[in-house]
């Protein structure tokens, strides 16, 4: 019988998450992927395995991207999102 490994479970969206809009500002957490629900413009989000993951902010992010990484910290300008726990 094959186990599914904890990244897959997380990936899979199993381990939760928590829906952000702009207006809720500044979220602190641990995840591993970002699901965009309505096109979304970033204002902050600390990435800390993604080599100048700030140049992103100010563009817009089109509804159904899903960006994966190590994410701490995350505010948005415009749009939602649901950001799944690592």
């Amino acid at each position: 019988m094959r186990m599914s490994s904890p990244v897959s479970y997380d990936l899979q969206g199993q381990g939760g998450g928590v829906y952000i809009d702009e207006t809720i500002g500044v979220v602190n957490g641990n995840w591993r992927w970002i699901q965009v629900i309505t096109d979304t413009v970033l204002n902050d989000v600390t990435c800390s395995n993604i080599d100048d993951f700030a140049l992103i902010n100010t563009k817009t992010i089109p509804a159904g991207i899903g960006i994966g990484g190590k994410f701490s910290s995350i505010d948005l300008a415009s749009g939602s999102i649901i950001a799944y726990y690592a």
